[in-house]
């Protein structure tokens, strides 16, 4: 499965693991990497000698390209990208922020940059600004998010049409079909996080990827827009949340009610009442706990299987 995308980050699959907080160290990204797509290590739960730790275990663990997923909002990341640099990162996976902050350093250091985002515009930006390739991550996707709510099937062709550089479909991937979909509306590959909160090798806790195969239709919801757009599952957390919008809570308010380490308490802690957990829509549709390798194997076998079927029922 050759394309610019494959060529371009030194991969077998057009297939790439997204950097999620509390689920993306050393061992998930490895294995993505060994099984041929490409893993990331989510740097944005990290201190600079743990995200330091991570990528020198992943580097003995794998000989393939792996990268660090550095959201730009997060503490510590002039310390992250130093250790990136120091550490011959190959690639680093930019998110939340603007992009011109630390592309053209990183590029100049020779590492390949991608940006992720959740809009036209700053698909664009993040070009200018040196981007390789940009991830257009849709509406369903968990965790941080767009807030003008563009779903996956929109953007990406909207940001295909719109840049010159691969771009990487994100939110609502979890199999073979809806990678074959992204692809047909312009993507060079896909970037998949849900489905692999819920493998062997994630570091998140098990509690909570229990929780996230047993989810339903409807159990995750995009809130909190006027801090930072995060899709979270349904909790008690989540009902004082909504219970602060109903009484009219400020933004100071919520700033309060979201405290610190809500996201580790839930995901990595595995307090599914009180701490933050976050996933996307596609969770629904997600059955067993797997190893990355059969996840990824699944993903690339499916994408064939349905390729073929579509060209078998409509040969047009």
């Amino acid at each position: 499965m050759t394309n610019r995308l494959t060529s371009l980050l030194g991969i077998r699959y057009p297939l790439v693991q997204a950097g999620m907080i509390w689920c993306s160290g050393w061992r998930l990204a490895s294995a993505v990497s060994n099984a041929g797509g490409l893993g990331i290590i989510g740097s944005g739960s990290m201190y600079p000698d743990v995200l330091q730790d991570h990528v020198r275990k992943c580097k003995a663990a794998t000989t393939k390209p792996f990268a660090v997923n550095v959201p730009l909002l997060y503490p510590h990341v002039e310390e992250h990208i130093r250790t990136i640099v120091e550490e011959q990162v190959p690639i680093v996976f930019t998110s939340a922020g603007n992009p011109a902050t630390w592309t053209k350093h990183l590029t100049d250091k020779g590492i390949i940059v991608v940006h992720v985002t959740a809009s036209v515009k700053f698909a664009k930006k993040a070009v200018d600004a040196g981007a390789a390739a940009v991830v257009a991550e849709g509406f369903e996707a968990g965790g941080h998010n767009g807030r003008e709510e563009t779903t996956t099937l929109v953007l990406v062709p909207m940001v295909r049409d719109a840049v010159d550089v691969p771009v990487i479909a994100a939110g609502g991937i979890a199999d073979g079909r809806a990678m074959l979909a992204a692809m047909a509306l312009g993507a060079d590959g896909v970037q998949v996080g849900s489905r692999f909160v819920a493998c062997e090798e994630s570091s998140a806790h098990p509690a909570f990827k229990q929780h996230v195969i047993a989810s339903k239709e409807g159990d995750t919801l995009l809130t909190l827009k006027e801090l930072a757009p995060v899709r979270l599952m349904r909790n008690k957390f989540f009902s004082d949340v909504q219970a602060a919008y109903a009484r009219g809570a400020s933004v100071e308010e919520l700033k309060v009610l979201l405290g610190r380490a809500r996201a580790k308490r839930g995901m990595f802690e595995g307090d599914l009442e009180e701490g933050e957990l976050e996933i996307g829509q596609v969770s629904a549709a997600l059955d067993g706990i797997l190893p990355a390798a059969r996840i990824v194997e699944s993903i690339i076998d499916g994408y064939r299987k349905a390729k073929s079927l579509l060209t078998e029922a409509h040969p047009f």
